[in-house]
C-alpha cells in the first residue's frame, strides 16, 4: 500500500520555540486504520491540529505530506478539500442548531449530491429520525455520529478521530468501532486518537506509542496489543519493550 499521509521529523507546539513534538515520523497508508496511543499531555492532539493546519505557523521543522504534496502553508480548508477530515475531540457540532442544520453546513463547503445525504443518513438512522432535533439534545453517542456523518458528507480519504469513545458507554463505543471498520473495509483510511487502547488496537492494522512528545514505540498492532509494556505505559510504569517486532527512536525514560 501507497502512503497517503506521512509525517518526517516533525517539530510543532503551540507558539514558536515552544516545542510539544519532537521529531515525530509516521505514516497512514491508503486503506489503513493507525492507532496513535498515549498519556493525557503525550501530545496526540497537537499532532492532529498541527496536521490540519490548526496552528499557525506550525510545525517549526520537519514536513507532512499528504497524497505526496507538502502540507506546509495550506488551510485547514485547503487540507479538508484534499481529502484529510478531522473530528475533534469533543466532536465540535453545534449544540444549538439541529441535526439537519449541522449536517447543512458541510453544503458551504462543497455540493453535496442528494445521493449522498442519503447514503449518510442510511448509515445512521437515529439522525434521520431526529433530523429536527437539537443537536446539544442528543446523547453522547448520538452526536459523536452526528460528527461523523459531517466528517463523511466531506469524502475524506483519511479521517482523523480525536479520542471519538470519550465519554461514551462500552455499548456506543462498540457500536461506533464496529462503524469505523465498515468504513474502513470500504477503503477509508482512519489515523485514531484513542485512550481506549485495547479498543483501538483491535480494529488497527498499525500503531504508534507517543509519550512526552516523543514516538517511544510502534510496530505492528496485533504485535502492540500483545505486548505487556503497552498496558505498563498507562498504568504509569516504564519496562523494556520487546525487541523483535517493534521499532524505538530514542530510550524509554521511567515515568514518575
Amino acid at each position: 500500500m501507497s502512503a497517503l499521509l506521512e509525517v518526517r521529523n516533525v517539530e510543532s507546539g503551540y507558539r514558536r520555540g515552544f516545542v510539544v513534538l519532537r521529531g515525530i515520523s509516521l505514516r497512514v497508508r491508503e486503506g489503513e486504520i493507525v492507532a496513535l496511543l498515549g498519556p493525557n499531555g503525550a501530545g496526540k492532539t497537537t499532532l492532529l491540529r498541527t496536521l490540519m493546519g490548526l496552528i499557525p505557523d506550525q510545525p517549526e521543522k520537519g514536513e507532512v505530506l499528504f497524497r505526496g504534496q507538502l502540507l506546509r502553508g495550506r488551510e485547514p480548508h485547503e487540507i479538508t478539500r484534499m481529502g484529510m477530515v478531522l473530528v475533534p475531540e469533543g466532536r465540535g457540532i453545534f449544540p444549538e442548531l439541529t441535526v439537519a442544520e449541522n449536517l447543512a453546513l458541510v453544503g458551504s463547503s462543497r455540493r453535496i449530491r442528494s445521493e449522498e445525504w442519503e447514503a449518510v443518513l442510511d448509515r445512521f438512522p437515529v439522525l434521520r429520525e431526529r433530523r429536527g432535533q437539537v443537536a446539544g439534545t442528543l446523547s453522547g453517542g448520538e452526536q459523536q455520529m452526528l460528527a461523523l456523518a459531517r466528517a463523511l458528507l466531506l469524502r475524506p480519504s483519511l479521517l482523523l478521530l480525536d479520542e471519538p469513545s470519550l465519554g461514551l458507554a462500552p455499548r456506543v463505543v462498540a457500536e461506533i468501532f464496529s462503524g469505523l471498520q465498515t468504513l474502513n473495509r470500504e477503503g477509508l483510511a482512519v489515523l485514531l486518537v484513542e485512550q481506549n487502547a485495547r479498543m483501538a488496537l483491535r480494529i488497527a492494522h498499525y500503531g504508534y506509542v507517543l509519550e512526552a512528545g516523543r514516538l517511544v514505540l510502534e510496530g505492528p498492532a496485533e504485535r502492540l496489543r500483545e505486548d505487556p509494556n503497552v498496558q505498563a505505559l498507562y498504568l504509569g510504569v516504564a519496562q523494556e519493550p520487546s525487541p523483535k517486532g517493534f521499532r524505538r527512536w530514542r530510550p524509554r525514560r521511567r515515568w514518575s
